[in-house]
């Protein structure tokens, strides 16, 4: 038999620091544990690899979005999931104890920017420097015909919404993802799904719908909560489920430095 691999819980250090204290009108310890409250407020980044049978174990003090990844997980069952929380200080102007209707909108379209998400990098361990993660990204009108759609905007935002998106990368080439948005009081939520193979090579590393990555971006005052969570069924191969595990770590940190420029771009624009 085969022995699981035990979780490993490390802080990746911003290159970034947040300035400034105080207290916040929900406050990080309402959502997050002391100690990552503490670590996220002192710039760093806690992120949480598991294999095997893993469970959720940053996952924010929300109800709505522990039940929407709980339904998730026991739907996929993976054997890899990736964790992450991140701390988006709000400008001034919007460090009120909750954001406003305008504010939540601006954050939810800037969400929606999907076309946006084409250029992107993150820095790439084996490659020792930064590469792109999408070449290419367009909403379609389905994945039959693939025509492609400008990004959706709302003026209130919609509690659910399905798009299908074609996103090309260098890793697992060309594909296409459901993307579903989900908002609550207090969280938007994006959860992305593979509808076809994700492969390396002539390998099939991640079967269809065997993929989910969610983004939750929760309000906390003077900051926006950012987590993250990849889980998926890899290829039971030598070495290929901790390929997937460092993969998701350096896709979410380019989606979380994507999301903090969308967010300067949504507060910039109420301001």
């Amino acid at each position: 038999m085969k022995s699981k691999k035990m979780p490993r819980l490390f802080f990746a250090a911003f290159l970034w620091a947040f300035s400034g204290s105080g207290v916040f009108g929900l406050g990080l310890e309402a959502l997050v544990d002391p100690q990552y409250a503490d670590a996220l407020r002192g710039g760093e980044r806690p992120v949480l690899v598991q294999f095997g049978s893993p469970t959720p174990r940053l996952i924010p003090r929300h109800d709505f979005l522990r039940q929407h990844i709980e339904a998730v997980r026991r739907e996929l069952g993976p054997s890899v999931m990736v964790e992450i929380l991140y701390l988006y200080r709000k400008p001034p102007h919007a460090q009120t104890t909750v954001w406003t209707a305008e504010e939540k909108a601006s954050l939810y379209n800037e969400l929606l920017a999907l076309s946006t998400l084409a250029g992107i990098q993150y820095f790439s361990a084996s490659r020792g420097g930064m590469r792109t993660l999408y070449e290419n990204s367009q909403v379609i009108d389905g994945p039959a015909t693939r025509r492609p759609l400008p990004d959706p905007v709302f003026a209130h935002p919609p509690a659910e919404l399905s798009v299908y998106v074609r996103q090309k990368d260098l890793t697992f080439g060309d594909n296409v993802y459901q993307y579903n948005f989900f908002t609550a009081p207090g969280i938007l939520i994006a959860t992305q799904r593979n509808l076809t193979p994700l492969s390396v090579g002539p390998i099939t590393a991640v079967g269809r719908n065997n993929l989910r990555s969610t983004v939750a971006i929760l309000d906390a005052g003077q900051y926006i909560l950012v987590y993250t969570v990849s889980m998926a069924r890899a290829a039971a191969l030598p070495g290929m489920r901790d390929r997937v595990g460092n993969s998701f770590i350096s896709r979410a940190a380019a989606i979380i430095q994507w999301f903090s420029d969308r967010a300067d771009r949504a507060f910039e624009g109420i301001n």
